[in-house]
């Protein structure tokens, strides 16, 4: 009865602040339209910056991967689990990241939640921005650590909490490209502090990884920067999925042993990490891809400059629209899938209260032709909202 009860307020209570979320069964997703109830729609709403996830190369890759070593490992890395293709892929990616070793896990917030778990212990101190993504801050606050969560992109903020705290070991946290807001982490000042105070920088990539930098190497490529410990995922503009973590030796070999996530998990199919090879072989080749996606992103500012919304100055594919309230949040949502364009409305807690906003993320494959079309709805809807309030 308790778990009925409970289950039961949780669920209304969830409705009632207009964030009850339904999973949609997607039809089909190719050249930048979703497929969803027999109606197709440009979709604004996906991670696959540069296509690959529908590009044939990559498709006969993991048919390929499937021919040569099956469909599942069947086991952990210690048992069965780690073949001869995740040896070489690790390594490819510990070469073209410029570290030493290169540890594959099945999920980014798999490979997030292993490194903080494994290395933080009681007395020790966590520093995150306070937007960081869920997979640092969950395994942050789970951790025997004490997290500590600085301003957003501060680094004043960061260090007026590390100096009036007394921990032990520091592990500082942050993204490369802001899953949410799209703006950028200010690495080097963050990785000069961390230096200074003798912390480990650990930087989530998982948006800025096959995008920016040379051959696509990421963020801290792109700003100069080498943190202590750098986490990347396939699941965007790899287009496939799993993740990496990268790092030095001692970090490695003290992950691997006593990591729970890799000792007591099914190890990522070898099929995948095959495929996984393949796509690293045309990011560090897309060149074109990555204008092409620049381009868009400029095309959308320039576009949206006299846009009458919230916009967020992201200069990433990421790219919200601040509204603030769920309920209109959601409204909004609907009333461009309705125009055939489909974009989400993200709400708490993906982020903060009042801060409920349409995420637009722009693609390499998107045309001038959608934005344009985009930007020509979003100022309809801008007139019909003022239209509906001055009504009232």
């Amino acid at each position: 009865m308790i778990w009925k009860l409970r289950m039961s307020n949780d669920i209304n209570t969830h409705l009632k602040k207009l964030q009850f979320r339904t999973r949609i069964a997607i039809q089909s997703n190719k050249n930048g339209l979703i497929k969803i109830n027999n109606t197709k729609y440009i979709n604004f709403s996906s991670n696959d910056y540069l296509g690959l996830s529908n590009d044939e190369r990559i498709i006969r890759a993991w048919k390929q991967g499937a021919d040569q070593y099956g469909i599942g490992s069947c086991g952990s890395s210690f048992i069965t689990g780690y073949s001869k293709i995740h040896q070489s892929l690790e390594e490819e990616l510990a070469e073209w990241m410029g570290y030493h070793k290169a540890i594959l896990f099945i999920s980014g917030f798999t490979a997030n939640e292993s490194v903080i778990m494994t290395l933080i212990k009681k007395r020790d101190q966590i520093f995150a921005d306070r937007f960081s993504h869920a997979s640092l801050l969950i395994p942050a606050h789970n951790s025997p650590g004490k997290l500590y969560r600085f301003a957003h992109n501060e680094i004043n903020s960061l260090k007026r909490q590390y100096y009036s705290s007394n921990g032990r070991g520091t592990l500082i946290l942050t993204e490369g490209v802001f899953s949410m807001d799209g703006d950028y982490s200010p690495l080097l000042p963050i990785l000069n502090f961390s230096k200074k105070v003798k912390s480990l920088l650990l930087v989530d990539d998982a948006h800025g990884i096959g995008v920016l930098g040379g051959q696509g190497r990421g963020s801290c490529m792109n700003q100069g920067v080498k943190p202590d410990i750098i986490t990347i995922t396939f699941s965007k503009a790899f287009g496939v999925s799993g993740a990496a973590v990268l790092c030095n030796n001692d970090i490695a070999e003290y992950i691997i042993q006593f990591s729970k996530h890799i000792m007591f998990s099914t190890a990522m199919p070898a099929a995948q990490a095959y495929t996984i090879q393949q796509a690293l072989k045309y990011i560090k080749q897309s060149d074109d891809l990555r204008s092409k996606l620049n381009n868009n992103i400029k095309y959308f500012l320039k576009k949206s400059r006299n846009l009458p919304l919230k916009l967020n100055n992201s200069l990433s594919a990421i790219q919200p629209i601040i509204i603030g309230d769920n309920e209109q949040a959601t409204q909004l949502s609907s009333q461009l899938k309705l125009s055939g364009l489909w974009i989400n409305a993200i709400r708490p807690p993906t982020v903060p209260i009042h801060q409920a906003r349409l995420r637009i993320t722009l693609n390499s494959i998107h045309t001038e032709n959608d934005i344009d079309y985009l930007i020509e709805k979003l100022y309809e809807l801008y007139n019909k909202q003022e239209k509906n309030r001055v009504c009232i």
